[in-house]
């Protein structure tokens, strides 16, 4: 391999010819899931008859916009659900799955969190601990039941029945891993996880909280749950959407959800688009596409650091239901180095030098390095961590493959020099 563009050492580059060697395999099938993700895409805009007139600015009350009906239809077919609401104006990944929460649970109702604790920032939509959040579901009377995953990180199927009851409302999942190292949920444990939640409580909601893995594999979860929600700035808004979020699953709940994001009765009726539907189009078609690509920036970065004898999760050849990859560097300036590299290899923002700072809400300094076009985007290519053993760094995204494994070259690079 050489480097035209960029000062990059022969030692670096060896090791980079020799990760592109042992991924070759993987690469090829994520091209293969890429390319039935793709094409389950097209279908999808093609069943929704998307054209011109769909991408015609609302305004108001936003009555009849096609455009808005044909982003829920083509959401709903390529996550296999009966129905999707996609819009917009969800501020968040965890403003969408608190509509989605405050949506279908009631006064009384119990949620039981198989996935142990999840996002910091759900926590305190919940109401947990000392996360006592004015308006939580907490404060209107919906209980919380957490059940804590097994020591290798995997959901304890068995003591599942010790925490659901069968009045149990809804049993929910996290799919990614957050600021943990256990390992993402494939398709076949959400499989697995709901059969079970089911055998306990019939009745029972099993929602998924899908982001980072949406088209990371050849099926779809909307099967197996009632209902997921995810960001238009992670997977699916393809690094085009920017801004939105989604919720999709059976019709009721989706109906119910809508109730909340804007009025009981009025639901997915109202709700204007203001001149944002063709961005949202672009980027749920370019979706599969940039997934892949964000794949192989990951799976490549952990070959690549795997050689340079690091501990790397998910290894290169296993399986993935997300696009995270976590190196454990060991030391805190080698993950700050690693971060530095990232952020000089964005075609945004390259010239800052990101430092560790005293961010509210965690318990230790946490770093992160973004260049993105979208503020936050998370399916373009960004790095951060706590400063605290064993001085992990969680990175994800990558637009395009070559200039994210440039930007995991750089952070190679960049820690061989300190």
């Amino acid at each position: 391999m050489e480097s035209e563009f960029f000062d990059i050492s022969p030692e670096i580059l060896s090791l980079a010819d020799k990760a592109l060697e042992m991924t070759k395999p993987v690469f090829e099938e994520i091209d293969s899931i890429t390319r039935h993700n793709q094409l389950k895409m097209l279908k999808a805009f093609q069943d929704a008859r998307v054209s011109e007139s769909c991408f015609a600015a609302s305004t108001g009350y936003g009555y009849g916009d096609r455009g808005r009906e044909a982003l829920d239809s083509i959401f709903a077919q390529v996550l296999d659900t009966e129905d999707a609401l996609v819009r917009h104006n969800f501020a968040s990944g965890t403003h969408t799955l608190t509509v989605a929460l405050f949506g279908v649970m009631r006064p009384g109702d119990t949620m039981v969190s198989v996935t142990g604790a999840p996002y910091d920032t759900l926590q305190g939509v919940i109401g947990m601990g000392d996360k006592k959040s004015s308006g939580s579901l907490k404060e209107f009377g919906v209980n919380y039941k957490q059940l804590d995953l097994l020591p290798d990180g995997r959901v304890d199927i068995e003591g599942m029945k010790n925490v659901i009851t069968p009045d149990t409302k809804m049993v929910y999942i996290q799919r990614s891993r957050g600021y943990s190292l256990r390992p993402t949920l494939l398709i076949d444990d959400i499989k697995e996880i709901s059969a079970a939640a089911r055998a306990l409580a019939p009745d029972c909601i099993v929602m998924l909280d899908n982001c980072y893995g949406e088209f990371v594999e050849r099926e779809a979860p909307g099967k197996y749950v009632d209902l997921m929600a995810g960001s238009l700035i992670k997977n699916p808004g393809g690094g085009i959407a920017p801004t939105g979020g989604y919720i999709a699953g059976k019709a009721s709940l989706v109906e119910d959800c809508s109730y909340r994001l804007t009025t009981p009765g009025t639901g997915k009726e109202i709700g204007c688009t203001l001149n944002q539907s063709r961005e949202l189009f672009m980027g749920a078609f370019s979706a599969p596409h940039v997934t892949g690509e964000a794949l192989k920036t990951a799976v490549f970065t952990s070959a690549l650091f795997e050689l340079s004898g690091f501990e790397v999760t998910p290894r290169y050849n296993e399986r993935r239901g997300d696009i995270i990859q976590a190196l454990c560097l060991e030391t805190a300036d080698r993950l700050v180095a690693f971060c530095q590299g990232i952020q000089a290899a964005s075609p945004i923002d390259s010239f800052v030098t990101p430092e560790p700072w005293d961010m509210p809400g965690y318990d230790s300094k946490v770093i992160m390095a973004a260049g993105a076009f979208t503020l936050g985007s998370s399916i373009e290519l960004s790095a951060d961590a706590p400063l605290r053993e064993p001085f992990a760094v969680w990175m994800q995204g990558g637009l395009n493959f070559h200039s994210g494994m440039t930007a995991a070259l750089l952070a190679a690079e960049k820690m061989k020099n300190l």
